[in-house]
């Protein structure tokens, strides 16, 4: 007696035989994805961080903008008094620092725009070669970057010292009588405090611009050279024209940059003596010693409002690309 052993498909196996009935599917049942622990993490998880978004940037900005009509010392919410405009027609009539708080937040702009922006485009060509120990120079150049504000103030502070910094030590001016006080001259402070927003400024760029120069195509480079151009014509006809989107971005964050201003000018001498600012002249009247808190808004309301011309269409462009794409 012979016995035939016949090997079958996985597909020839699940088809049943004819004339047999169809095989019921087994109910697994309903299974629960989530226990009643895991959704009470989950709504702590997504919860607690939404409620003190809501409660420390929307309550108090919201706020900010209602306290800038009215005039508030701070003591007891009965003192809160309305008085519309009128802290407005103040800071733009009667307020001595008002405009050359303005002044020194476009000159701070305009130095960052012309100074370390094209100085971190120039460092991030360079790395973008692929030069020997590329990645020691981009954590060199990116280190005052990721470094906190009051530190560069203090660092600098070092360096500008009238009697022993450096500066004043290679010039020969740290004698009696050739001192020159780079802080506490109104006329040099300014410039010395953009030095070092400089040298901040310049990692921050690079690293935007490198990031930018990795997108580009290789083959627009290979055409380039195919066709006969040198390098600086295939950067400027072929690799710049490519980072317009870089631009975009580099123009936003040094706008942004100049109207946040604040720590490193508050570490040098507070934003007295030719160093205002709009953001110095907020923390004076809110926390200062006249505490006027509805007066301080004002101006917060102002430097928002100077913000958001320059957020609001950069965000109405990038959502048209998207929808585009």
């Amino acid at each position: 007696m012979t016995t035939q052993t016949t090997k079958e498909t996985p597909e020839a196996a699940a088809v049943p035989p004819p004339g047999a009935a169809p095989a019921k599917k087994v109910s697994q049942g309903h299974r629960r994805l989530l226990t009643r622990r895991d959704r009470l993490t989950l709504g702590l998880m997504a919860g607690l961080p939404t409620i003190l978004h809501v409660a420390l940037v929307w309550v108090t900005a919201l706020a900010s903008v209602a306290l800038a009509f009215t005039t508030w010392d701070g003591i007891g919410f009965d003192s809160i008094k309305w008085v519309g405009l009128e802290n407005f027609k103040e800071l733009f009539s009667n307020n001595p620092q008002f405009w050359p708080a303005v002044q020194h937040n476009v000159i701070w702009f305009v130095v960052l725009i012309v100074i370390p922006t094209p100085l971190g485009l120039f460092l991030a060509v360079q790395l973008d070669k692929r030069i020997r120990f590329s990645r020691v120079y981009q954590t060199a150049f990116f280190l005052p970057v990721v470094m906190s504000m009051a530190v560069i103030g203090f660092v600098w502070q070092l360096i500008y010292n009238p009697d022993t910094g450096l500066i004043n030590s290679i010039i020969g001016a740290n004698e009696p009588g050739k001192y020159i006080d780079w802080i506490g001259d109104p006329d040099l402070n300014l410039w010395a405090i953009l030095v070092a927003a400089s040298w901040r400024h310049t990692g921050y760029m690079m690293i935007l611009y490198l990031a930018g120069l990795k997108g580009v195509d290789p083959s627009l480079r290979e055409a380039s050279a195919l066709d006969g151009a040198n390098e600086w014509q295939t950067f400027k006809n072929v690799i710049f024209p490519t980072l317009r989107p870089t631009n975009t971005v580099v123009l936003v964050v040094t706008i942004i940059e100049a109207l946040r201003a604040f720590d490193l000018v508050f570490v040098f001498n507070k934003g007295a003596e030719g160093t205002e600012l709009l953001s110095i002249l907020v923390t004076n009247n809110i926390i200062g010693e006249s505490s006027r808190i509805g007066y301080g808004s004002a101006i917060a309301v102002v430097l928002l409002l100077i913000s958001l011309v320059v957020i609001i269409p950069y965000l109405v462009a990038t959502f048209r690309k998207e929808r585009r794409a």
